[in-house]
Order: structure tokens, then C-alpha cells, then sequence
């Protein structure tokens, strides 16, 4: 498929192009912030050539599409209006809270930077290894020549980061730019270097070194937004175009430098201090957590809380000791893909494990946990604990970065320095990360796929063909229609476990719930978010609609349902409106519980993508009379 009819077919499932609020790209994903997420169709967009995962995550959707990702990014800028900042657009929908709005914030100010961090990071890299090898005397213009071209996004990374905020926030920028100018201009710095008492009207300002620091120019930026709209709707519009950016001038220079920026370099250091020193105390125990977690940071999109961390690291003490380690559970998924290539004898599977392979080496794993690792669950346990064993060898052998860049072979350099101290220890780290986890995924195996694409119903395993040929003693129809989700994936643990039993999840298309089957209402709960049904022969049902929606307080559900009430397969139970509950940042995915699964041998899905209500959903065998 080309570029162009992907990035048509994307614009479309997201919902069109009004259903946008703004789009970025990271490494291997486009971002979308969508004004209503009930309008994107995931189910379709995880079908399409060419993506290979959808997620939703910090308030962001998620389409993972890999290294072509520019690409289509370019080829949704050039059949729509998408990226153009001055398009009219229609208001934007209440932005994501708490954690997710955190993660929002941080992965849309950084994912458009991370192409060229990760080029001048592998540019500082290899002329650290120049420079101490003896290849490139510091004193060359060669070096200074290729030293201004690593070093500067670094060194000015406050104005790209006034673009990316200002973007974010829908502000002026240019107006950002200009803030960010004036923290690195030369006469300030001078100010700085040379210890000159400094005030502003007579308010002692503190200055700081302004050059590659993160935290100063994004508070600036968010509160000069706000300043902005202030203005622009206070002000006459015959003079807010040269008005409002000179009252945002004269009141958030000052006030940067007197206020967000002391603040922004001590909570920075603070953060960046506190990591420095769990290595400290025990480099291996948290080398060793870094390399098994980062990856699980990954996929919840966590992670982009750290990076700002390695990159104060880096900008305030010339190098980082906490993001080695995190190379570790790059190369250990890597090598989880390795393992499944070498033991699956799908053809199919065998080709793709390969290739995420080769693409994780270079830092873009994506591919492999998404296509490969995260489906077959085991290899990505594997690929955990060889990441938590190749991270402790990285932290006990003191590792450093010196430049920011993803993980990856290109960006080895990075953590070469002085001497090469540490370099031995990351290379060691990486390798045995690599073995043990495609050893462990060799031993511990997973379900191949290849029995499946040999038999007529290719979703059910021998086993269940039988079963599926005897009566069963007891079906479960589907009470909602929507895409099937596997429970594990379902983001509660009480769910996701099994431990409130075995079942299956649903992500609705429609907000309407209907009996499973002839029984009767055991538990309507008042908040309406959840029921009971217990059929006839006894099998219990717990439908419970979305994850901690109970806090909703009954809002957007309509409950047709008391306790004891007889109901026949088919009759309406609950409705529920999907758009209210996302926008009120409630995932909606619904598990379907056997909440008495001890009472059967195996309840076994029927349903494996997308199901309508009153189809076939779940079998029920307690094994009496299968002996």
C-alpha cells in the first residue's frame, strides 16, 4: 500500500480530519489527540496494511506504523490540513487529566525532536570516540566545524522547545521563540558567567545557565498561552497583533527569569539528583529495575516523564547514568524476537519476528513487542527478565551517556566516553540481555500460531475442536457488540488477572447491554456501571462496563434492570453512551466475567474479532460426563 492511501485510510478511521486536534510523530507512531475518540474505528485501523498496533494512551490515540512513520506523516500534511497551525479547527476537546494529561504534555512537546536528538546524539557519539582515540584533535576545525553541528540542537534546545510547546498549547510561536531567545542572549549569559548582581526594578534576579535546560522554557510557554488568549480577547482588535506579543515580551522575560526559570532548573536538578542517587546507593538493584521496566514504560507511554530527566542530566553534569540501563530491555526485546524467530514454524510469524528484529537493533521496538513479543505474552516475560539482567551488568559497571539518543547499535557512541569507562559493562550488559532472552523464549516456548493456520476453523486449537463438536454445558451469547479484547489486555488487574475470573472483554460499538442468555438479575448495581446475570443452569455472568467507571456516580448509563428481574437472551439490560464516557477519560473496554469459573474445566471463547450482539460468545464445559 502506498503512503498516501495509508495516511488517506488513517484520516478516515480517526474520525476525518475535523475529528483531529493535532497530530505529531515519535519514532515509529503518529499521535493523534482526537476531539472525540468514540469516532476513530480502532477494530478497522488494526486491520489496515500497513499499521501494526493502535493504543490509546495519556490522552493520546495511538497508530504505530513503524519506520515509515515520516512518511505517512508527510502524506497526511499533503491531503489535508492537518498540520497547518493556521487552519480553522473547532474547539478542541477538554484536554486529558492527572497522569495521562502529564504524559500528554511531555510526549507531544519532545516527539518531534526525537529524529534529530537521536542524529546529533550519534554525531557526539562517534566524535567522543574520535576525540579519545586520537582520530580528531578537540583543537581541529574539523572537530569544532562537526562539534557546532552535534552540539547546538543541545545547546539552543530551549527555542526548538518554545515551538513544540507553544504548538501544543496553541500559542504564538514566535512569541515563545523570542522568550527562549532572551535565556541564552548573550548579554544575559555574560551577566551570568561573570557574577554580576542582577535585579529587575530592584527585584534580585538569580540567574542560571539557560542553554539545554527543559523545565524553564515549557512553564514559560504554557503560562504566555494563556496570557495570550487573555490579551487577544481583551484587546481591540485594530492593535492585539502587536499588543499582546509586546505586553507577553515585557511581562514573561521578567518573570521567567525571576520565577520559571530558578524553579524549573531546581526542580530539574532535584529530579535528576534523586535518580543519580538510587544509583548510587545500588547500581545494580537499579540498573536492574531500569532494564526491566522501560519497556513496560514504554507501552503505558510513561517513559516520556524520564526523558526530560536524561536530558537535564546530560545539559547540567555533561552525562547521564541512569538511561544505559535502559538499553538493556531494548536489546532484550530484540533478542525475545530473535527467540521466536529461531522456534516458531510459521512462515508468516518467522518473517515478521525477523524483521522486527533487525528494527529493534537499531533502537525501534515498536515492531517486535506490539507484532511479535507482547501477543505470545512469554517471549515478552522473557525479554523482561533479560533486560533486568542485562540492566544490572550496565548499572554495576557505571555506564554513562554523554549525548541524548534512542537506545540502539547506531547510538552506542553516545555512551563512550573518557577512557571508554563503562563502555565494556554496556556492551557486555547488552549481549547478555539479548541471550538470555532469546534463550528463555526458546525454553519457555508459546502458543505457534502454525496449528492454527492448518485447520478449517483457524482460531480454534484441537483440543477445542472436539470440545466444540459435543454439547457444551453452557453458551454464553454476547451482550454487546463490539471488538473482542483479550482480559489480560483489560488495564484493571483485578480483570486482567483472572482473579475475578475467566472470561472475555469487549470494546463497544454500541453503548447497549443484553441479557447473555434466559435467567434471572442477580446484581444491578446503583451506579448502574455494572450487572449480574445467572442463567438458568447456573452459570453467572458479570458484565461490567469500562474500568473504574464506577466514579461516574451512574452518569451517561441508563440501567432497564432491577435485582430479581427474569430476563430472556436478548432483552435490553443497560445503555451507556460512549463518547461521555471517554471524554470524561474513562477507558470503555468491558469485561465479561464467569465470576463462577470454578464450577467448569474450561470456558473457552468463541469469538476471536469483532462480535454483534446475541452471537455466540463464550462455551462453558465443567467436564462431567467428558470422561
Amino acid at each position: 500500500m502506498s503512503q498516501e492511501k495509508l495516511a488517506k485510510e488513517i484520516v478516515e478511521l480517526v474520525g476525518g480530519e475535523k475529528n483531529v486536534e493535532s497530530l505529531v510523530h515519535c519514532a515509529t507512531r503518529l499521535r493523534f489527540v482526537l476531539k472525540d475518540d468514540a469516532k476513530a474505528d480502532k477494530a478497522k485501523l488494526e486491520k489496515t496494511e500497513g499499521i501494526i498496533a493502535v493504543k490509546e494512551n495519556g490522552g493520546q490515540f495511538q497508530v504505530v506504523v513503524g519506520n515509515k512513520v515520516p512518511e505517512v506523516y508527510s502524506a497526511i500534511g499533503q491531503i489535508s490540513n492537518i498540520l497547518d497551525d493556521s487552519s480553522d479547527k473547532e474547539k478542541p476537546r477538554k484536554r486529558a487529566k492527572g497522569l495521562g494529561g502529564i504524559i500528554d504534555i511531555i510526549s507531544s512537546i519532545f516527539a518531534p525532536l526525537l529524529g534529530v536528538m537521536a542524529g546529533a546524539g550519534i554525531l557526539k557519539g562517534l566524535l567522543l570516540i574520535a576525540s579519545n582515540i586520537g582520530w580528531l584533535e578537540t583543537t581541529e576545525t574539523t572537530y569544532t566545524i562537526l562539534y557546532a553541528a552535534a552540539d547546538s540542537l543541545f545547546y539552543f534546545l530551549p527555542l526548538l522547545l518554545a515551538v513544540t510547546t507553544a504548538r501544543k498549547f496553541q500559542g504564538n510561536m514566535f512569541v515563545a521563540m523570542t522568550i527562549a531567545g532572551a535565556l541564552i542572549y548573550p548579554s544575559i549569559i555574560t551577566l551570568k558567567s561573570e557574577g554580576t548582581p542582577t535585579d529587575f526594578f530592584g527585584i534580585p534576579v538569580i540567574l542560571m545557565n539557560y542553554s539545554s535546560t527543559v523545565i524553564p522554557i515549557i512553564l514559560a510557554v504554557i503560562v504566555m498561552s494563556k496570557l495570550e488568549k487573555f490579551f487577544n480577547k481583551t484587546l481591540h482588535d485594530s492593535v492585539k497583533n502587536f499588543v499582546t506579543p509586546l505586553f507577553l515580551l515585557v511581562i514573561m522575560v521578567p518573570l521567567t527569569l525571576l520565577v520559571f526559570g530558578p524553579f524549573g532548573v531546581y526542580v530539574g536538578n532535584a529530579i535528576a539528583a534523586g535518580l543519580v542517587a538510587a544509583f548510587g546507593f545500588s547500581p545494580l538493584l537499579a540498573g536492574a529495575v531500569m532494564g526491566a521496566s522501560w519497556q513496560l514504560l514504554v507501552i503505558f507511554g510513561i517513559h516520556w516523564g524520564l526523558i526530560p530527566v536524561f536530558i537535564n542530566n546530560v545539559a547540567v553534569y555533561g552525562q547521564d547514568g541512569v538511561k544505559p540501563a535502559a538499553t538493556a530491555s531494548i536489546f532484550a526485546q530484540t533478542g525475545a524476537a530473535f527467540g521466536v524467530m529461531l522456534k516458531t514454524k510459521n512462515k508468516k510469524l518467522k518473517t515478521l519476528a525477523g524483521s522486527s528484529t533487525l528494527t529493534a537493533l537499531f533502537g525501534i521496538t515498536e515492531p517486535a513487542i506490539y507484532g511479535v513479543t507482547l501477543p505470545l505474552k512469554r517471549p515478552f516475560i522473557a525479554g523482561v527478565i533479560g533486560g533486568a539482567v542485562g540492566g544490572a551488568i550496565i548499572g554495576q559497571a557505571g555506564t554513562l551517556a554523554f549525548a541524548s539518543g534512542a537506545p540502539g547499535l547506531l547510538t552506542l557512541p553516545i555512551f563512550y566516553g573518557p577512557g571508554g569507562q563503562g563502555f565494556p559493562g554496556l556492551i557486555l550488559g547488552i549481549v547478555v540481555s539479548f541471550v538470555v532472552s532469546a534463550v528463555l523464549t526458546y525454553i519457555m516456548g508459546f502458543k505457534d500460531p502454525v496449528e492454527e493456520e492448518t485447520k478449517t476453523e483457524p482460531a480454534v486449537s484441537t483440543e477445542q475442536s472436539v470440545r466444540a463438536a459435543d454439547a457444551s454445558d453452557e453458551v454464553v451469547f454476547s451482550p454487546i457488540e463490539g471488538t473482542i479484547v483479550e482480559l489480560s489486555e483489560v488495564p484493571d488487574p483485578a480483570f486482567a488477572s483472572g482473579a475475578m475470573g475467566k472470561g472475555i472483554a469487549i470494546e463497544p460499538a454500541v453503548g447497549r447491554v443484553v441479557a447473555p442468555f434466559d435467567g434471572t438479575v442477580t446484581v444491578a448495581f446503583k451506579k448502574k456501571h455494572a450487572l449480574a446475570v445467572v442463567s438458568d443452569t447456573g452459570a453467572e455472568i458479570l458484565v461490567h462496563v469500562g474500568v473504574d467507571t464506577v466514579k461516574l456516580d451512574g452518569q451517561h448509563f441508563t440501567s432497564h434492570i432491577k435485582e430479581g428481574d427474569r430476563v430472556r437472551a436478548g432483552d435490553l439490560l443497560l445503555e451507556f453512551d460512549i463518547a461521555q464516557i471517554k471524554a470524561a477519560g474513562y477507558h470503555t473496554v468491558t469485561p465479561i466475567i464467569v465470576t463462577n469459573s470454578a464450577n467448569y474445566e474450561e470456558v473457552i471463547p468463541q469469538a476471536t474479532d469483532n462480535v454483534h450482539s446475541q452471537e455466540l460468545l463464550l462455551k462453558l464445559y465443567s467436564g462431567k460426563g467428558q470422561e
